[in-house]
């Protein structure tokens, strides 16, 4: 069981492992905000070995876990009425995150959970990211602008512009659903930046998952085969990576 406290003006949710590191992994929410459905996937990565720092980045704009936890909720309510409901709230909580400067500013509280991280002798620069949806998508952001990041596993995120790919500096695993078009459509653009930028990248689409697989709170896309399978790949990837880095 971790802890909620503040490093370098970022409030995140810190989860240790039970002996030395094997590195840190940054764990990036989706857009409901730090909820518990986050803490736990943390404390799977803090089981793996890892010290994991999983940054708050709604709560100043009003997506408290308090808030994100409801608004969650309703999102996974089997009646379609109440699901299409959350639709303005949703749209009114989330309008500033769509400005060039809650960006900016969310990368900056990222990189400032960097160099917390990267002054750890135990960490070792041994330093990981994931996230799902809006993590995902910040994911790969906060790879294209710290090079000191190791390794990115974005779930189901939208990958940046190809300016951005290209200062891409470690190896990318990105998971999705094959029923997310959004994302996927994407993909071939994708891949095809990343080789041209000589970016390690590989990626894995599971076919007939829908955007958000990994999220067990969520009955309408969660599957149960595919996460684990994910978390298998993810895990496996970090430790790859991470191993001997520093």
């Amino acid at each position: 069981m971790g802890e909620r406290i503040e490093i370098n003006g970022v409030r995140v949710y810190r989860a240790e492992p039970a002996g030395p590191p094997r590195g840190a992994v940054i764990v990036i929410h989706e857009i409901w905000g730090l909820v518990d459905q986050i803490t736990r996937i943390a404390d799977r990565w803090a089981d793996e070995g890892y010290l994991v720092l999983a940054p708050d980045l709604l709560s100043d704009i009003g997506v408290t876990p308090e808030v994100g936890e409801e608004l969650a909720a309703l999102n996974a309510d089997p009646d379609d009425e109440k699901r299409a409901s959350l639709q303005p709230r949703l749209r009114e909580a989330l309008a500033p995150i769509r400005s060039p400067e809650y960006a900016a500013a969310a990368v900056a509280r990222l990189r400032a959970v960097v160099d917390h991280l990267a002054t750890l002798p135990a960490v070792d620069g041994r330093i990981a990211v994931t996230g799902f949806c809006f993590g995902g998508t910040y994911s790969f952001a906060l790879a294209a602008d710290d090079d000191r990041v190791r390794a990115a596993v974005p779930f189901y995120g939208t990958a940046p512009e190809p300016d951005a790919i290209a200062r891409i500096s470690c190896p990318v695993l990105a998971l999705y659903g094959e029923l997310d078009p959004a994302i996927v459509d994407r993909l071939p653009e994708v891949r095809e930046v990343m080789r041209a930028n000589d970016i390690e990248f590989s990626d894995h689409v599971y076919p007939g998952a829908r955007h958000a697989f990994f999220n067990e709170t969520n009955p309408n896309t969660y599957d149960p085969d595919v996460a684990a399978d994910a978390w298998l790949r993810a895990t496996t990837f970090v430790g790859d990576q991470l191993r001997g880095a520093s």
